[in-house]
């Protein structure tokens, strides 16, 4: 697993209008070829008037499956130019469908690279970009008398905390990045003064807006 990796921040959609021809850019987070065909069929099925509907996407660690397609417009003017600012900006597991409506003036060869350019750019912008950091889940089990002294700590630290669980003890679970775990625990086993259970848990993915 990548230790962080950007990606799209989920589903969106923004239209710009060039030479009177409409670019829909349509954007979504997917993690297997197939969710992002059915992506693609979904918005081809939306939007069946469209002169085209051209696309691409890019999934993987290391981006191993990249798609581009061109839907009738000169080859290499539609699909490449979507994949190659999913490229320039690093977005792993994210598909774009740009829907054209023709306004009737051609744009030319160059002229649709740098509007189907500009549309999935604009279109992930819009959408918004996140970073996902691996991060460690490590859960500490106290007694509750121990509960407003490590909330106020941690809150007031670098560490964010995942959920708070309140049972018979309380346990709170917070994210750590796996090359500062040695020094949470050492951290937490001075708060509690060795009182509290330390159990180090799964490793997740937490999101943070990149810009």
């Amino acid at each position: 697993m990548l230790a962080q990796y950007l990606t799209v921040a989920g589903r969106g959609e923004h239209e710009i209008v060039i030479e009177k021809s409409r670019f829909i850019s349509h954007i979504a987070r997917v993690e297997t070829e197939k969710a992002a065909q059915a992506f693609i069929q979904e918005i081809k099925k939306k939007h069946k008037d469209a002169t085209h509907n051209c696309s691409a996407y890019m999934i993987g660690e290391q981006n191993q499956i990249q798609k581009a397609l061109d839907d009738g417009e000169p080859s290499g003017t539609a699909g490449v130019p979507i994949l190659e600012v999913l490229k320039k900006k690093d977005l792993k597991d994210t598909a774009i469908v740009v829907t054209r409506y023709f306004g009737g003036i051609k744009l030319g060869a160059g002229g649709l690279i740098r509007a189907y350019s500009k549309s999935t750019s604009e279109g992930i912008n819009a959408t918004g970009i996140v970073i996902r950091k691996l991060m460690r889940v490590i859960s500490t089990k106290v007694e509750y008398t121990w509960l407003g002294k490590l909330e106020n700590e941690l809150r007031s630290s670098i560490y964010q905390i995942k959920e708070i669980q309140y049972l018979d003890q309380v346990t709170i679970h917070v994210y750590v990045e796996e090359s500062q775990k040695e020094t949470y625990i050492t951290w937490m086993t001075e708060l509690t003064s060795g009182q509290g259970q330390i159990v180090e848990g799964d490793m997740l993915y937490l999101e943070h807006a990149f810009s």
